[in-house]
């Protein structure tokens, strides 16, 4: 086999199993047999052959480990993760948050421009950011910018600096330091970004407008759904954000589209299915539009969310069980808009989720009031009379309580878990390539590292996540490795797991392994700066 002699400072590694999924010449995927030969120094991948090949066609030096009947695949590139540091750290950090990663596969995240303080909407910000990753990531890291109003002059610089797209709010994004962008925001990024080599994502939601345009008064109109209803009910949550929230928004980026037509843009944590015939429409028009979705939407239905467990609260909201449907639907059709599936990793304190006493931690306190938020893309500030309502009251409250679900690293057993359920109900659904491409190739390509990530083949990343999809778990607290144990997939019963993670070339992950699976003893991932140039 070529390169079973070894020149390097470490030995060579050679994985096998009867079955890998490898990317073929034409990008297309397949599930084989193979033997795939990396180097630790180089980090790269530097021989593959569509064989188990035994023991004895390697030089003594070289670590051979057949992992069959365990699946090879590439790493994850999770696309959108919130670190939140530096400024927010007590929610997550780039130390706890990349071992998550690691542990489920994922070896590339995209951070997001937010919650971090600061957010990453200035050069000046991104080097800060930068400053306070290094020498805590467990795996490769890329970077969102943001755009908010006023800093159309920071997005080129920032490009130069290496960011790989950007993200912008079309309703309050739930921390001030982070507005959302009017129309003309958006027509200032579209012209500054037109053409670069990047992606202008968004939060498509907007508060449906009381004139007939979709404008700017959109994000200033009194809301017209305000909640009515128990404010521990998941339902009142729902009713108040409706599918409309979602097709207005979009339907707004849209009638902006042609200022920039090369652009690549992005609906980021696509939830309701109304948006598709729009997103698909726009397509055929030759609009250069996708979508992501993420994991919770896939795997949580609100049909199954008990009141008072604000775990759940996420933003746009996990919708009904036909709503799901369609979202898988969308997933199997080789022409669907939904291209990338991501875990929008976005922590907080368990404090701040305000759960209520049967399912609090032990350890967790009273929520603190000095953060206001409006999260719930309406200003939820009690009228005068409701102020001074008991914080116990509080408990439970799914306008009250911060939006994000924890979620990094499980992405690979929610995904082939919900498939396998349905599958068994006759139901089409992606297949284990299908999940490949829209975990791993698609994701490495929106964010323009489709020539080193995403993919098992010659000359890429040596990026390996082993897995076993049979095995049958249960996630438990002690299970997540993000700072703040608080998720509602907690108690949720899996099939499928990962075994190892390899980053470049390293082992950095296995399941059962010394120092809390966490076998590579110190972080090793980079941050990456490169200049995007696709």
């Amino acid at each position: 086999m070529p390169g079973s002699g070894s020149r390097s400072t470490e030995p060579l590694i050679a994985l096998v199993s009867t079955r890998a999924v490898l990317t073929q010449p034409d990008d297309s995927l397949v599930l084989c047999p193979a033997t795939i030969l990396f180097s630790p120094d180089t980090g790269k991948i530097i021989s593959i052959v569509q064989a188990v090949l035994p023991r004895d066609c390697f030089a003594d030096q070289v670590v051979y480990v057949d992992h069959s009947p365990n699946i090879l695949m590439p790493g994850l590139v999770d696309a959108h993760v919130h670190l939140n540091e530096p400024g927010r750290t007590e929610w997550e950090g780039f130390n706890t948050g990349t071992k998550a990663a690691a542990s489920g596969g994922v070896t590339t995240v995209v951070d997001m421009p937010l919650n971090a303080i600061p957010p990453t909407t200035t050069l000046a910000g991104f080097r800060e950011k930068l400053a306070a990753s290094e020498g805590q990531c467990w795996v490769d890291v890329a970077f969102y910018g943001g755009i908010i109003p006023g800093n159309a002059h920071e997005l080129l610089p920032l490009i130069e600096a290496g960011v790989r797209g950007f993200k912008g709010f079309l309703i309050e994004s739930g921390v001030d330091e982070f507005p959302a962008v009017s129309s003309k925001d958006i027509a200032l990024a579209m012209g500054t970004l037109k053409d670069s080599p990047t992606t202008l994502m968004f939060h498509a939601e907007m508060i449906p407008p009381i004139a007939d345009s979709v404008g700017d008064v959109a994000l200033h109109s009194e809301p017209p759904l305000a909640p009515h209803g128990e404010l521990t009910s998941y339902s009142t949550f729902l009713e108040s954000r409706p599918p409309a929230f979602e097709t207005y928004a979009v339907e707004e980026i849209l009638s902006m589209a042609e200022m920039a037509p090369l652009l690549h843009l992005h609906i980021v944590h696509l939830s309701a299915t109304e948006c598709i015939p729009i997103l698909r429409a726009a397509r055929a028009r030759g609009i250069n539009i996708t979508a992501e979705t993420c994991f919770h939407y896939l795997g949580l239905a609100s049909d199954d969310i008990e009141d008072g467990d604000t775990r759940h609260k996420c933003c746009p909201p996990i919708r009904s069980r036909t709503n799901q449907d369609c979202l898988w639907a969308e997933l199997s059709s080789p022409d669907g808009c939904i291209k990338t599936v991501v875990s929008d990793h976005s922590p907080c304190t368990p404090e701040l989720k305000l759960l209520p006493a049967h399912l609090r931690a032990p350890d967790v306190g009273e929520p603190g009031m000095a953060m206001h938020h409006s999260d719930s893309g309406i200003d939820m500030t009690l009228p005068k009379g409701e102020a001074a309502r008991d914080e116990a009251e509080k408990r439970g409250d799914f306008f009250a309580a911060w939006g994000g679900i924890s979620s990094v690293g499980l992405g690979l057993p929610i995904l082939h878990s919900a498939a396998a359920a349905r599958a068994d109900c006759g139901e089409r659904v992606p297949s284990l390539l299908d999940m490949v491409r829209l975990c791993s190739q698609a994701t490495a390509k929106q964010v323009g590292l489709s020539h080193r990530k995403g993919s098992l083949r010659v000359g890429m990343d040596a990026d390996v996540c082993v897995f076993d999809d049979t095995q049958i778990w249960t996630l438990c607290t002690g299970d997540m490795r993000w700072k703040n144990k608080c998720s509602p997939w907690e108690g949720h019963r899996f099939t499928g797991r990962v075994c190892e993670t390899w980053v470049r070339g390293r082992k950095v992950f296995q399941l059962d392994g010394p120092n809390s699976g966490f076998v590579a003893g110190q972080p090793t991932g980079q941050a990456i700066v490169e200049r995007r140039t696709s």
